[in-house]
């Protein structure tokens, strides 16, 4: 199995088994972002050198505006999808096996925790996965702490608050928090 066919099948939210060639391949992937984040958050590095190996680890290249404050982790590395002008705070994790996408002129605040994953409840099957992308729409800003949580979408213009845990999608202009989630206003409204 391809990256590329691994993506498509997350896609599409198929079941990973235990010991089936996806399940193999994230396993492949995970060293590969294990050496790639090993290095990121091993010693400084400018902007730039920081950069390269962020495009490295996700496989693309990230535009000239995008920052990154290590440490960094994830277990995947190749499917995440980052806009233009994003920014990313120190501590972040990013379990991306599902698929991240994060639009254009995103912050990321420190230790935000994005998992696309979630394990079979059975306990025979525990180690076999149900992967659901998360996606963030333009704009939005991600307060420390937060966790989105699986099959996640996230509005343009949104803003999650720190410690915020996001299980529902999130509308475009709106303002959330607490755990779970809930809208606490929205931007531009009278309130």
């Amino acid at each position: 199995m391809t990256i590329e066919e691994y993506k498509e099948k997350t896609l599409r939210r198929e079941y990973i088994a235990t010991g089936s060639e996806a399940h193999k391949l994230m396993t492949r992937a995970a060293r590969d972002a294990q050496k790639i984040t090993s290095e990121i958050n091993g010693g400084y590095h400018t902007a730039e050198e920081l950069r390269e190996l962020f495009s490295r680890l996700i496989g693309k290249e990230v535009d000239d505006a995008f920052g990154l404050f290590p440490p960094f982790y994830t277990d995947f590395g190749k499917n995440i999808t980052l806009g233009k002008h994003v920014f990313i705070n120190s501590g972040c994790c990013f379990q991306d096996q599902g698929g991240i996408e994060i639009g254009d002129d995103c912050l990321i605040g420190h230790q935000v925790v994005l998992a696309t994953l979630n394990h079979d409840l059975t306990p025979e099957n525990r180690g076999s996965m149900l992967p659901a992308p998360i996606k963030i729409g333009k704009n939005v800003w991600i307060g420390a702490h937060a966790t989105l949580l699986p099959g996640v979408t996230v509005g343009d213009n949104a803003v999650i608050a720190a410690g915020a845990v996001v299980s529902k999608d999130v509308p475009s202009n709106a303002v959330v928090g607490g755990v779970p989630a809930k809208i606490m206003k929205t931007l531009g409204a009278e309130n």
